[in-house]
């Protein structure tokens, strides 16, 4: 299937790579607002087609578009990727705000074309080895769960950091998806959030190059506290946070009836996976059970791609994503209300990836 990127960021080099590793992607071109970096990037990657976002848009011959531009231009390039025929997939977060995302949903709904959305880390060999795990009972019935997103933020070392601190970043926003995908990968839809919220500095200085010195004015919360109540039952606690210097937490713990379970990293697909069974001493590391171990991203895009000519639903769909981005909401608005928040939304669990078929395709 023809596919084309729009946004030529520090993010593309993953997903320029991973069209040519799997069988059902075949990338035809690339475009970003700066066409030179467009240029740039098709010659880096040998790309036959470098050009303006209007153009990319228009051209018939791409079936799928890759948006990977700035946070606040997702969904309005995603319904424009729809209005012009063409199945979407899109970096993280889904949309800012939950009526943009249903914005999205209902418009590929209408035009009968497929709408994906980043992480797609979760179908890594890492949080797929995790979900078999849960799924044939090594840990009994979940009870509970503890997920940690925890730095000192992005003005340290990024080129232009400005966006981690304005709407539709900070840390819920821009590395909570990694996590609530994980989670629902893992244990289902969530039904009820609690939330507190805070900004922990008004301005933020650049200390990164080229524009060490400079301020930022921070407009969304650097640290939220959360707690979820899972439909199976499950409680969930999600720490997000810009604001820690250092820390020994784990990023995400299960706790089931039978014992407790260490996943790894979702902002990567690989292990380790370890299990510490009731009545064990020592925590157990899992061998991986599946493909995609390390450096898999763009795996979203090319499972959409087989999807729709297979004709099964695929995994990193528009109704996790748009649940997870329910969630992210809910929970600043439950600290800006302070009552629970009942969700309106809910999906379900993406189909488990396959164990048998060879990497870098995809089962039917």
């Amino acid at each position: 299937m023809n596919v084309g990127i729009i946004g030529c960021g520090n993010i593309s080099n993953a997903y320029f790579t991973a069209c040519k590793r799997f069988t059902d992607l075949n990338l035809v071109a690339c475009a970003d607002i700066d066409l030179e970096r467009a240029q740039a990037k098709a010659k880096e990657h040998g790309v036959g087609k470098a050009c303006t976002v209007d153009q990319i848009l228009g051209d018939k011959n791409i079936h799928v578009l890759v948006n990977l531009t700035i946070p606040k231009a997702h969904a309005e390039i995603d319904c424009k990727a729809l209005e012009a025929g063409k199945h979407v997939f899109s970096e993280k977060p889904f949309a800012l705000t939950r009526a943009e995302g249903e914005k999205v949903v209902s418009l590929a709904k209408a035009r009968k074309l497929r709408v994906g959305c980043a992480p797609d880390t979760v179908l890594g060999a890492g949080i797929q080895t995790a979900r078999k795990l849960i799924d044939d009972g090594a840990i009994g019935t979940p009870v509970a769960a503890n997920a940690f997103m925890m730095c000192a933020g992005h003005e340290s070392w990024h080129p232009s950091p400005e966006f981690y601190y304005q709407k539709g970043g900070g840390p819920m926003f821009d590395m909570g998806p990694y996590y609530l995908h994980a989670l629902i990968t893992l244990l289902g839809p969530v039904r009820r959030v609690t939330g507190s919220t805070r900004i922990t500095q008004a301005e933020r200085t650049i200390t990164s190059q080229p524009k060490a010195g400079s301020k930022i004015t921070v407009e969304v919360p650097t640290h939220i506290s959360s707690v979820m109540d899972f439909a199976n039952g499950t409680i969930g606690t999600l720490i997000t946070s810009f604001d820690v210097k250092s820390h020994t937490l784990p990023c995400i713990e299960i706790y089931g009836s039978a014992g407790s379970m260490q996943v790894p990293d979702p902002n990567g697909t690989g292990g380790p996976v370890r299990i510490r069974r009731a009545g064990e001493k020592e925590w157990q590391e899992i061998p991986l059970t599946h493909h995609y171990r390390e450096g898999s991203r763009g795996l979203g895009v090319a499972d959409l791609a087989h999807a729709v000519a297979s004709g099964r639903k695929h995994r990193a769909n528009e109704e996790i994503a748009l649940h997870a981005l329910d969630i992210m909401q809910a929970i600043h608005e439950s600290s800006d209300g302070g009552k629970h928040v009942t969700l309106t939304s809910t999906c379900q669990r993406p189909q488990a990836m396959s164990t048998t078929v060879p990497e870098f395709t995809l089962d039917d």
